[in-house]
């Protein structure tokens, strides 16, 4: 698959589930990306640099238009821990742990974010309101509570599976209690 398909099908997925997920400037979008799998590998065994790029050029873009934060998940080597922008650890109040993502240690993936963010932090965990979960890197971990499953126009990036999440606030109260529309949409 070439790398400008790759691109478009992140770009695609990410507008899409924007849209869907409902999400205000200052939230928090996780994505967690085995580049291994877009490219037809086995997750961990087959990193690419350019595959993960590929989705980061993609993503990217419509998350900043939105001024939605991007948190990368890395790999299990790094606790799956989240490289975020500084600008958002500060802003939701996350400590920072002493690490930076490689290769082959952390992921093409988090690696790329790394390298791309402006002033790019390791935080240990986050609770995003939305996500995609690119190659089944398992990022359920860093959603709020309450997840919902959202289908997309597409369900694969390059060879990946792509399974995607938007969150919303818990149901409480029982059967006499009523909730806010513009919070359970």
């Amino acid at each position: 698959m070439e790398l400008s398909q790759i691109t478009a099908q992140a770009r695609t997925a990410t507008e899409e589930l924007l849209a869907a997920a409902h999400l205000e400037a200052g939230d928090i979008f996780v994505v967690g990306c085995s580049s291994s799998e877009i490219v037809g590998g086995q997750i961990g065994h087959h990193s690419s640099m350019d595959a993960a790029a590929a989705v980061l050029a993609g993503v990217l873009p419509p998350l900043q238009r939105q001024g939605v934060y991007l948190a990368a998940q890395c790999c299990e080597h790094l606790n799956r821990a989240i490289v975020i922008e500084r600008e958002a650890a500060r802003r939701y109040n996350l400590p920072i742990v002493a690490a930076v993502p490689q290769p082959h240690a952390g992921g093409s993936w988090a690696t790329n974010c790394w390298r791309t963010f402006r002033e790019p932090v390791l935080v240990e965990e986050i609770r995003a309101a939305a996500g995609m979960d690119i190659g089944g890197t398992l990022i359920g971990m860093h959603l709020r509570r309450v997840a919902v499953p959202v289908r997309l126009s597409l369900d694969h990036i390059g060879q990946a599976i792509l399974l995607c999440a938007r969150t919303r606030p818990p149901f409480i109260g029982g059967a006499r209690a009523v909730y806010s529309e513009e919070e359970v949409r």
